[in-house]
């Protein structure tokens, strides 16, 4: 809501030049809530338990990519370490998602019912599905058993990880939190892109400089595709888009810019030219995904304390769909007097020199 100090009514004269006007004086507005609270209710969610899950879950999905690409292009060092950071990552981000929750029977209470209408059951149940496949394929890659079945698991991981790697930014976008349900066009991008650099970090820390040419397009890809998202995502937020620029949100969504167009420059350019380059340049682009994940948390926190970012856009949009219903309306009176006006033409005959028949 909006308050503005109230003035008793007093109004300032003005003239000018012999004429005499008159002003309200107004002050600007205030937005606030009753006794101070927030417009919505603030999530108890930690940082680092939410920045985790999402971190963690895109990693582990992209990297199950990445590993099913470099098995079929037989690079098998790329493909293990792949492997194994997937199933890491998705153990921790499910370990993340418990202890937000607080025991771990809750975790499992959503996977009594499978509710495609909800983004927390159909995420609940793509980790469930995911984490068994992305181990078996990691263990029988270490291991040599059963590598029929272990390809069978490493294309199953496969399958679902672009979903693992973009659900939670849908998880997000579901909410009410005005940072991330505006954006909720090009949020799942940010976040396929964030993880898919990711990804391509993992594999320039783990895999051997022969292995990188692949990984190093998928760590200009993947940046390039979240800058392109999050640049659309901040045009088209409006003033919601402050969340993302100010604040603890705007310096860590600066630092994983920064992080993430390192790291992909140095992929291009060293990254065939030895480990330890190719170290940096990974662990910049895990740095950045890290920022990135944590930025939009934060941001989404910016906006639940401020009611104005509430407020403004909902009045935003109902002026818009006031105006368009008003343009509806004209458009049909329009119409309508235009057919009465031709119906008239056409029912007085007009005589020889063009007046009405007498």
């Amino acid at each position: 809501m909006t308050k503005a100090p109230h003035d008793g009514g007093r109004r300032r004269r003005a003239g000018r030049g012999g004429r005499r006007g008159e002003r309200t004086v107004v002050p600007a507005a205030e937005f606030t809530s009753y006794y101070g609270k927030p417009v919505l209710n603030t999530p108890g969610w930690k940082p680092l338990n939410i920045g985790g899950y999402f971190f963690l879950g895109g990693l582990a999905g992209a990297g199950s990519l990445l590993a099913a690409g470099a098995r079929l292009t037989g690079q098998p060092v790329t493909a293990r370490a792949m492997k194994i950071s997937s199933t890491v990552a998705v153990a921790g981000s499910v370990a993340a998602l418990i202890h937000d929750l607080g025991r771990p029977a809750r975790f499992a209470n959503m996977l009594r019912v499978f509710k495609p209408t909800s983004p927390m059951s159909v995420g609940s149940w793509l980790l469930a599905a995911y984490g068994p496949l992305a181990g078996a394929a990691a263990v029988s890659d270490v291991t040599g058993v059963l590598p029929r079945a272990g390809d069978a698991a490493t294309a199953g991981a496969a399958l679902l990880g672009p979903a693992v790697a973009t659900y939670t930014a849908v998880l997000a976008a579901d909410t009410a939190v005005p940072a991330w349900h505006d954006g909720y066009r090009e949020l799942p991008f940010v976040f396929a892109g964030s993880a898919t650099a990711a990804a391509a970090g993992t594999a320039l820390l783990a895999a051997p400089p022969r292995e990188h040419r692949p990984v190093r397009y998928a760590a200009l890809f993947g940046a390039g595709l979240e800058a392109v998202a999050t640049r659309r995502m901040e045009q088209r937020l409006g003033m919601v888009a402050e969340t993302y620029r100010e604040g603890t949100a705007g310096v860590l969504m600066r630092c994983a810019k920064a992080l993430t167009a390192a790291g992909a420059l140095g992929a291009a350019v060293w990254g065939e030219r030895g480990r330890g380059p190719a170290a940096l340049a990974g662990a910049a682009l895990l740095g950045g995904s890290v920022c990135t994940r944590l930025g939009v948390f934060h941001a989404g926190r910016a906006a639940l304390a401020d009611p104005k970012y509430t407020v403004v856009p909902q009045r935003e949009r109902l002026r818009a769909r006031e105006a368009a219903r008003a343009a509806e309306r004209e458009a049909a009176r329009e119409q309508g007097d235009g057919a009465q006006e031709g119906r008239s033409g056409r029912g007085a005959p007009s005589g020889p020199s063009g007046g009405s028949a007498a």
